[in-house]
């Protein structure tokens, strides 16, 4: 009969079904295709996606805090800015207060979006099938490790 010490991986293991980090990747790229779909039917990728809940939270964000809440460095955040511009969804506008910031906004098709984008994490979450509990505590544990390994 195997016991929970008998399941629990070697230290050091070198075994793929052991590794944490392959369990992260491999639930990360079947979730975000699983957004694919979704997301098409709103003319976003998954990075749009992001900017798009940050801007829908709270609207006028500078580019700064934008990188900072998605953790993304403005090289990376740019091309996804301008894109969301030139599909009509954001604009962005030098601050009147302070002409080296840039603050992004949501145009009126930004803001229109929103409502059908209401369906995507519903659907999402149907399809990761967790009680509210687990998905509570997927995301704790998710944020934990995620402070850990960016502290050291």
């Amino acid at each position: 009969m195997e016991t929970a010490a008998n399941t629990l991986p070697a230290e050091g293991s070198l075994q793929l079904r052991d590794q944490l980090c392959f369990a992260l990747y491999a639930a990360s790229r079947a979730v975000t295709a699983r957004y694919r779909p979704l997301l098409d039917e709103l003319g976003l990728t998954y990075p749009q996606y992001l900017v798009m809940l940050v801007l829908w939270e709270r609207d006028a964000v500078s580019v700064r805090d934008l990188g900072a809440a998605l953790q993304l460095e403005s090289s990376t955040l740019s091309p996804l800015l301008k894109r969301l511009e030139v599909n009509g969804l954001v604009r962005r506008e030098r601050r009147a207060d302070d002409e080296r910031s840039v603050a992004v906004r949501l145009t009126g098709a930004g803001v229109d979006l929103r409502e059908r984008a209401r369906a995507v994490p519903l659907a999402i979450g149907d399809a990761m099938g967790l009680t509210p509990e687990q998905d509570a505590a997927a995301k704790q544990l998710l944020r934990l490790l995620t402070e850990n390994v960016t502290r050291g």
